[in-house]
C-alpha cells in the first residue's frame, strides 16, 4: 500500500513556559502542504521489521519514527503484523522543521490501520502516535489546526485559503534543544498574534493570515543564523510573498504567495543559491 506523508508548516509558534515534566508548553497553528514523502507499506512479509529509504544516512531501525510507529501500532492493538516492510521515498528535507519523520510515522499508522482492518478512529491513531513523537498526532490529522501542550492537543481550524508556498532550507543545522535552552534564558520580545491569525482563517482572509506568521524561535537564533534566515525572508517578501516565517525549530523558511507566477520567480531565484528549495501548495 502506498501512502503520502505531507510536510507541515508552523504558521505560528509560541512558547508559553516550561512544564513540570520538563517539556515546554507550546501554542502553534500548523498547516499541511503538498510536499510529501511517499511510503510503501506491506504486512505479512514474514521477515520481521524491514525499513529502507533513499537517504542512506537515515536509520533503518526503530530510531526511525516510521519503524517506531509500526512497533507501537502492533503493541497497542495486539495485532501481529506477521512482518512489515516500509519503504520511504524521501522528498521532505531532513532536520528541517517540517516534521518529515513525524509525518512518515503518521503515514505508517494510517496504512497499518487499513491493511490490518483495525478501523481505529483518527483520534485513537493520534493517541498511539503521541507515544512516538509530539508532532505525530497532528500529522495523523493534517490540515489546519491549533496545537497546544507539547503539540498533541489539537483543535481543527478553518482551512488556510489556497496559496502557493515556497520553502527554502539553508545549509546549516539547528539543534532544537539548544533553541529551547536559549528561549528559556531570555525574555521573548515578540509573540505571534495567534488569535488574530485564527480570526483571519475564519474570515477566509489569506492576506490577514499571512501578515500574522511568526515563530518565537527566530528571536533566539545565533546571530549568523538569524541573519541568513532574515535574508531569505527578505528575498521571499521582495518577490511578493504576503508573509514569511521560519517553520518549527528551523532552519526552513517559507513564504506564502497568492500568485503562482510570483511564487515561481521566488523559487527559481532561491533555488540558484539553496539546493533544498521547493515550490508547494497549501492542503
Amino acid at each position: 500500500m502506498q501512502v503520502k506523508a505531507n510536510a507541515k508548516l508552523n504558521l505560528t509558534l509560541d512558547i508559553l513556559g516550561t512544564r513540570a515534566d520538563g517539556y515546554h508548553e507550546l501554542r502553534m497553528v500548523m498547516q499541511s502542504v503538498t510536499l510529501h514523502d511517499l511510503l510503501t507499506v506491506e504486512i505479512g512479509t514474514g521477515e520481521g521489521l524491514r525499513l529502507s529509504t533513499n537517504r542512506s544516512f537515515l536509520p533503518s531501525d526503530q530510531r526511525n519514527l516510521a519503524a517506531a510507529a509500526a512497533l507501537c501500532f502492533s503493541e497497542e492493538t495486539g495485532i501481529d503484523l506477521g512482518g512489515v516492510s516500509i519503504r520511504i521515498q524521501k522528498e521532505i528535507p531532513v532536520c528541517a522543521g517540517l516534521a518529515g519523520g513525524s509525518s512518515d510515522a503518521a503515514a505508517v499508522l494510517r496504512a497499518l490501520n487499513v491493511l490490518t482492518g483495525a478501523e481505529l478512529s483518527p483520534e485513537r491513531l493520534a493517541r498511539i502516535g503521541q507515544q512516538v513523537g509530539s508532532d505525530v498526532p497532528y500529522c495523523v490529522h493534517g490540515g489546519t489546526a491549533l496545537a497546544e501542550g507539547r503539540g498533541e492537543m489539537l483543535t481543527p481550524l478553518a482551512p488556510l485559503p489556497f496559496c502557493w508556498i515556497v520553502l527554502c532550507k539553508p545549509g546549516f543545522p539547528i539543534a532544537t534543544p539548544e533553541l529551547f535552552r536559549r528561549a528559556d534564558g531570555v525574555r521573548l520580545r515578540r509573540r505571534p498574534d495567534t488569535a488574530g491569525l485564527i480570526a483571519a482563517l475564519e474570515a477566509g482572509d489569506l492576506e490577514g493570515a499571512a501578515r500574522r506568521l511568526y515563530n518565537v524561535f527566530e528571536d533566539v537564533l545565533p546571530p549568523r543564523k538569524a541573519a541568513e534566515i532574515a535574508a531569505i525572508k527578505s528575498a521571499l517578501l521582495g518577490h511578493g510573498a504576503l508573509g514569511a516565517s521560519m517553520s518549527g525549530s528551523g532552519p526552513t523558511v517559507f513564504g506564502v504567495f497568492r500568485s503562482e507566477e510570483a511564487a515561481r520567480r521566488a523559487w527559481e531565484d532561491l533555488a540558484g543559491v539553496y539546493r533544498e528549495t521547493f515550490l508547494t501548495q497549501s492542503v
